[in-house]
């Protein structure tokens, strides 16, 4: 099985680490391409543009967030194809860019995917 790993995009790179994945739809500010090493950015499997608005990082808006994030993964093509990628692979590290550690998209990316795998 995979395992499956989250962390800030802006923390140092590990050897452990396994494939470095993007998940932000938008590039984060103040990080290098060189920097950020990345094995793929997969920007479509992000929350929409809409969603992520809506969200803004609150978290009294979490559970709502979480369960509409959910759907729009369900119902994206794209996700299942990232499923597909992924399978087999020894480790995959999760990256983002948000502030709050607790409260970010990973956190319900990474169960989606758990839960697939």
């Amino acid at each position: 099985m995979t395992e499956i790993a989250i962390k800030r995009v802006r923390e140092e790179t590990s050897p452990e680490d396994g494939q470095r994945i993007l998940v932000d739809r938008l590039w984060p500010r103040g990080v290098s391409k060189q920097d950020a090493d990345l094995d793929g950015h997969p920007k479509e499997v992000a929350p929409s543009n809409e969603l992520r608005t809506w969200f803004g990082h609150d978290p009294g808006k979490w559970e709502e967030f979480t369960d509409r994030y959910r759907a729009e993964l369900d119902d994206n093509p794209a996700a299942e194809e990232f499923v597909e990628q992924i399978r087999g692979s020894a480790k995959v590290t999760l990256l983002f860019g948000a502030k709050d550690e607790e409260h970010n998209h990973a956190i319900v990316l990474r169960k989606w995917l758990e839960e697939r795998l």
